[in-house]
């Protein structure tokens, strides 16, 4: 039996084919709407017509799905605000940490402790075998990409003030971003291996005097989603590196 990857769709990747089929998943957590091409499951975060802000994302019931659904490798996008000023706008970036600033969500399975087993290890949060996968595919492909950086979640929908991307800045952050916790936390609990695929469409405030935005949404997405599936192809026989449980 072919082993079931996913692909996690941010702000600009909403779709994998226009040929995938869809279906819903229902968990406990509620129901999932997926599509599936292959071996390959894409799950649109924000839903059809990116109707659901980042706060109110059903993010328990979005992993579960997948697990449901037998993934345990996750490449997912982010649509990010850069803040160091040695990145550049549109070039996909290989997130290798990242600081959780966000709160009021529900951010974990394990509501009760099994014999105080429920904390998910953190060292290595981003899968090195996946992370380094990207990496080589985009080579091979002459697409240019960055290889690590630190990223910010927020709360949002709002954006960061001049202030807090100051501080964020201080803290070792490269981008902000509002989705990507608690998802990469809930897809560890359940022993997925996980790949973070950012691309900045923005400075953070107080970056630059004029609001620039990156326009090339369209060609970045095609781009990334091209490595993406070749990458998870590529590592289908590899011991990818999941979380453990403490």
């Amino acid at each position: 039996m072919a082993e079931t990857v996913a692909i996690i769709g941010g702000t600009g990747v909403y779709n994998l084919d226009t040929d995938a089929k869809t279906e819903i998943i229902k968990t406990e957590f509620g129901n999932v709407e997926v599509s599936r091409m292959g071996d390959v499951v894409f799950l649109n975060r924000h839903a059809p017509k990116h109707s659901i802000p980042p706060h109110k994302i059903n993010y328990r019931a979005n992993i579960k799905a997948l697990d449901i659904l037998g993934v345990k490798r996750i490449c997912a996008t982010f649509a990010v605000g850069i803040i160091n000023e040695k990145f550049k706008l549109g070039t996909p970036i290989i997130v290798s940490d990242f600081i959780d600033m966000t709160s009021g969500r529900e951010h974990s399975f394990f509501d009760k402790l099994d014999n105080a087993k429920g904390h998910v290890d953190m060292s290595n949060p981003f899968c090195p075998v996946l992370s380094q996968a990207l990496e080589d595919v985009a080579k091979s492909k002459s697409i240019s990409v960055k290889k690590g950086g630190v990223y910010m979640a927020t709360n949002g929908p709002r954006f960061e003030s001049p202030a807090e991307i100051k501080a964020w800045r201080l803290l070792g952050a490269d981008m902000v971003g509002m989705t990507l916790c608690p998802e990469i936390g809930l897809a560890l609990e359940l022993g997925m291996s996980y790949a973070g695929f950012a691309y900045g469409l923005n400075w953070g405030a107080g970056m630059t005097d004029v609001i620039e935005i990156q326009d090339d949404v369209e060609g970045i997405k095609t781009k990334m989603l091209d490595v993406m599936i070749t990458a998870l192809a590529q590592t289908k026989n590899t011991d990818c590196i999941p979380a453990s449980l403490i």
